[in-house]
This record gives structure tokens, C-alpha cells and sequence, in this order.
């Protein structure tokens, strides 16, 4: 995955970055529930090479990983009201 910002937009309601990065978010979020390591996820989700920039690596990871929580607890509101009825 080459389309991501080091970190999301932290608006209080859904954006289309949100939108773009919801396959990114429930990736995160397995991978959390399954107690990967964040070095690995960050490699296989973003396709970062740790080495290369530990600190930039792990704001991505932990940046990406609040929001997506953040979805499941607000941003899934916005979702709900603009599906198709």
C-alpha cells in the first residue's frame, strides 16, 4: 500500500480518507486482536520497512491503529447514516 499519510486525518467525523483506508483499519485491528507484533503488521499492511525509519514506521502504525479504533467507535455513525436505505 502506497496511498497512506504517516498519519490520518483527525477530523470528529468521517472522512474520505476514512473511507478510502476501511480495508486498512479492519486489517489493523485484526492484527491488534491477534496479538501481532505492530513491526510486523506495519510491513505486511503499509509495506514499511522498519529499518529504514523506525519512529515514522511506528507513528504510521499506532496513528493509523487510534483511528481505526476511533471508527468502531464514532466513525462507524457516519457509515451507518450514508448507506443506501
Amino acid at each position: 500500500m502506497t496511498d497512506f499519510l504517516d498519519e490520518p486525518p483527525q477530523q470528529p467525523s468521517l472522512t474520505d480518507y476514512d473511507r478510502a483506508h476501511l480495508r486498512t483499519y479492519l486489517r489493523l485491528l485484526d492484527a491488534a486482536d491477534d496479538g501481532a507484533d505492530w513491526r510486523e503488521a506495519v510491513s505486511v499492511i503499509f509495506g514499511l520497512d522498519i529499518a529504514d525509519d523506525p519512529d515514522r514506521a511506528r507513528r504510521v502504525h499506532d496513528s493509523h491503529l487510534g483511528r481505526a479504533r476511533w471508527m468502531t467507535e464514532h466513525g462507524y455513525r457516519d457509515l451507518l447514516r450514508q448507506a443506501p436505505g
